[in-house]
């Protein structure tokens, strides 16, 4: 691991808000998961194409695969952000821009599937 990654600031800065991101989307998704909800009580899809059937249902296991998805996330970008910073600490940082605006549409898409319950 290069010495210089822990040194830069703005790596830092970026992989920081990565693993938050991921933390605030499981804590977001745990928090809105209903202990009285059916197994089928869950809209896991939408497809607009379908019109009025557009909601797809679903278990509880395709709610939690967005948590999974956000902690996969952080994890990867992180990993590859190390990776390739002593090729290049410019790839480092779109590594890590690009895994905030992919965790910011797992929030936004996972908490949009879980207020229409």
């Amino acid at each position: 691991m290069p010495k210089k990654y822990f040194h830069d600031k703005l790596i830092l800065l970026l992989a920081s808000v990565n693993v938050f991101l991921a933390f605030l989307c499981v804590a977001l998704v745990l928090l809105r998961l209903g202990a009285g909800q059916g197994n089928d009580g869950y809209f896991v899809q939408y497809r607009p194409s379908l019109g009025i059937s557009a909601f797809k249902t679903g278990s509880v296991g395709g709610i939690v695969s967005f948590m999974l998805f956000a902690i996969m996330v952080a994890i990867a970008n992180v990993t590859l952000s190390v990776r390739v910073y002593h090729l290049r600490r410019e790839l480092s940082i779109t590594i890590l821009g690009l895994g905030i605006v992919l965790l910011v549409l797992t929030v936004i898409v996972s908490n949009a599937l879980l207020v229409l319950r």
